[in-house]
């Protein structure tokens, strides 16, 4: 059965236009954070921290971190959302009802998803680099690894994406979404080398950190646009696309035996 036909098509554009239409809830809370993380971290801040890597401006070195928080904060934020929304409203009774598959309605959800984590991403690495193209001091930050930047951010988005699906199918009520945002998402990202390089921890700290899969992300994303990296990038890039494939599937079989959605 094919990935896109009509009916994934219908719930793809159904999704997207539900945050598409609401553009001052949806891009307008990260657009005003990020001008405010650039301003204090990447002007205040990163002239007197200085340069990481071989020479990069701290607000530089930031960008992709900020890039990969917005993505995947909005990517899981969205999938979560909906799903959950569905379930508690039981309008999603007629998605299920429908003729798609498991494996199209997952792809829907997850898709429309990184949609939104990709536009919030581009949405911040325009604001960084107007910040670095208005201070006299900086160079203008650009693309080293066009290809690869794509690939890293639509597989970040996705990944969270995946992992958003799995939360809402979970969450009991609105605050079990925050409860998974506040304590979970955002101490991954925080500990995930955004502001700050991993070389900069102890061994062992070192070491625990790679587990930690915002770490990959980011130094993926940061590698995309400078081409800087602190480890291995096809390595890193791997890890990601076999996570968002890997989660995938637990998305679809959560949904084919119907977990949280027939309780």
């Amino acid at each position: 059965m094919r990935l896109l036909a009509t009916g994934t098509r219908a719930l793809l554009k159904r999704e997207i236009l539900r945050y598409v239409r609401r553009p001052s809830n949806t891009f307008l809370p990260p657009f005003i954070n990020n001008v405010l993380y650039f301003a204090v971290f990447g002007v205040i801040l990163g002239s007197r921290i200085g340069s990481y890597g071989d020479g990069i401006p701290y607000i530089a070195f930031v960008l992709p971190g900020l890039v990969v928080l917005g993505a995947v904060s909005n990517g899981f934020e969205n999938a979560s959302f909906s799903i959950f929304h569905g379930r508690w409203n039981e309008y999603i009774h007629e998605v299920l009802t429908s003729p798609l598959s498991y494996r199209q309605l997952s792809f829907a959800y997850v898709a429309a998803s990184a949609l939104r984590g990709v536009l919030v991403g581009v949405i911040i690495s325009v604001i960084g680099v107007v910040f670095t193209f208005a201070h006299p001091g900086y160079d203008v930050v650009g693309v080293a690894h066009p290809v690869y930047l794509g690939v890293s951010l639509v597989s970040v988005s996705a990944l969270f994406a995946c992992f958003g699906i799995v939360g809402g199918l979970w969450a009991r009520d609105f605050d079990y979404l925050t409860v998974l945002n506040q304590f979970l998402i955002r101490p991954l990202v925080f500990f995930g080398g955004v502001f700050y390089p991993l070389s900069a921890l102890d061994g062992l700290w070192y070491t625990v950190s790679l587990a930690n899969p915002m770490v990959h992300m980011v130094d993926a994303v940061r590698y995309g646009f400078l081409g800087y990296a602190e480890r291995d990038p096809a390595l890193s890039l791997g890890i990601l696309l076999v996570a968002t494939a890997v989660v995938f599937a637990v998305d679809v079989t959560l949904v084919a035996r119907g977990y949280g959605l027939t309780e």
